[in-house]
């Protein structure tokens, strides 16, 4: 590890990386048209540009992230130094997700390398030709001797983890039974988790806002990558008269984004396997009314960009997490009963909501809990290299981007550097203890509100 340690190899690293993106351009196209029939502008923005983004953020402030912390000095530590010295975990290992293979493989890994670690990066089988290209051309750029792809299933996690890492970071679509699994493993050997998850994130649309914009905003958003995204809003909560608004402005925006028919259009892809294809499909036909959408092929892997409405609460598409490009919306009668079906969910990734109302913004930010939340807008919050971005609950634990990223995949080590100048006052910590110098100690201790810490002459 202790060639990772110097800022001119992690910067190297961070370069190399950036060079892989735009030598491999259109082989990432390629693998993920393959993989996802991801289109070639959404490979190229939402997969190769964030991590670019990310890799020339954290090579812009590294020297900044590497230097040691000053910490104020008080009275007492007037002679010394006290500071906060980032250092590296060692090896972690970071587990990607298969709908945005590439961004969720190499985010964690700029962080990893900022922060100075060796890293073992397993992508997802579930996305094998991305897989295989990152195993194929990460050798080419990155030291050998510090980062390696390991190609190898879900089911094997467990028993890889038991192999003792420093820490694990994993994002991803993985079944709550293998992230457990994950984690008790995990927790055997003490080693530290950060699990980015996912969850049923809502999306509010208020009688006050632009509901033409919202539409369009809300259906790229869900329609994105055939709505295979663990940042996507899952459901609509509106009122009635407003789901009337939604719905006509939705038709005329999926009507400009792929046309008349979506199954030809060159913008929209397809699920990832006939299993996920199997799961959307059977939920939509379980749950609430097809008012778009709905036309399935399942040789393709085609679900046509869905909107279900006369959705409840116990509807089968309401039970779990849907990666597919399925839209259900439930009315609601008023902004309470709204917030009162969010928190009657488990804790999702991403809140969102569509007002021009500052205060129902507000109440939504307050009266809610969830990984993220964004007003008038979905998604970008999660892509943000200055904001730190992770679950909470059931979505997840942890964080990431930027210098979050670097906080994750570092150790903060305390440090003390004492003066030997003050002996004449830390004598009266020493035996043989004396009730006169306890005296002293204690009333040293009451000055500490006013005087920052007398009481540490310990």
């Amino acid at each position: 590890m202790g060639r990772t340690l110097t800022e001119s190899f992690r910067r190297t690293q961070l370069d190399a990386l950036v060079r892989m993106l735009v030598d491999h351009e259109c082989d990432f196209v390629d693998a993920l048209s393959r993989d996802l029939r991801k289109p070639r502008f959404e490979t190229v923005m939402s997969e190769l540009v964030v991590v670019k983004n990310e890799a020339l953020y954290a090579t812009s402030n590294l020297k900044r992230w590497m230097e040691p912390q000053c910490i104020d000095r008080t009275l007492v530590t007037s002679l010394d130094e006290c500071m906060v010295v980032s250092e590296p975990l060692g090896v972690v290992l970071v587990v990607g997700a298969w709908c945005s293979p590439v961004q969720h493989c190499l985010v964690p890994l700029v962080g990893a390398i900022a922060a100075g670690n060796c890293v073992i990066i397993n992508p997802s089988e579930t996305s094998p030709h991305t897989a295989e290209l990152l195993d194929r051309i990460i050798p080419s750029y990155l030291d050998n001797e510090c980062y390696h792809v390991i190609l190898t299933g879900s089911s094997d996690l467990p028993e890889m983890v038991d192999l003792k890492f420093d820490h694990i970071f994993l994002t991803g679509e993985l079944s709550l039974c293998v992230c457990v699994c994950v984690a008790l493993s995990a927790a055997r050997t003490l080693t530290p988790v950060s699990l980015v998850l996912g969850g049923k994130n809502p999306c509010y649309v208020d009688q006050h806002c632009d509901v033409a914009t919202a539409a369009r905003r809300i259906a790229w958003a869900r329609f994105h990558n055939a709505g295979q995204s663990a940042v996507a809003p899952d459901y609509v909560l509106c009122h009635a008269d407003t789901q009337m608004q939604l719905l006509q402005a939705l038709r005329n925006c999926l009507h400009q984004f792929y046309g008349p028919d979506p199954r030809e259009s060159r913008c929209f892809g397809r699920l990832v396997s006939t299993e996920n294809f199997i799961c959307v499909r059977d939920l939509i036909w379980k749950s609430g009314k097809v008012e778009i959408g709905g036309q399935v092929n399942e040789a393709e892997r085609y679900i046509a960009p869905t909107v279900l409405t006369e959705v409840v609460e116990s509807d089968p598409i309401m039970q779990q997490e849907v990666f597919g490009p399925v839209l259900p919306i439930l009315t609601v009668q008023n902004l309470d009963e709204a917030v009162s079906i969010i928190c009657r969910q488990e804790k999702p990734l991403c809140v969102y909501v569509y007002s021009s109302n500052s205060k129902v913004v507000s109440r939504l930010m307050r009266d809610t809990s969830s990984g993220s939340f964004c007003a008038n807008d979905c998604i970008l919050q999660s892509l943000l290299v200055m904001l730190p971005f992770g679950g909470v609950g059931a979505s997840g634990m942890g964080s990431f981007h930027g210098r979050h990223s670097f906080d994750t995949f570092s150790h903060r080590k305390s440090c003390l550097l004492r003066s030997t100048r003050i002996e004449c006052i830390t004598y009266l910590r020493y035996p043989p203890y004396e009730d006169h110098n306890l005296s002293l100690m204690t009333w040293a201790s009451t000055l500490s509100s006013r005087s920052q810490g007398w009481c540490q002459i310990l």
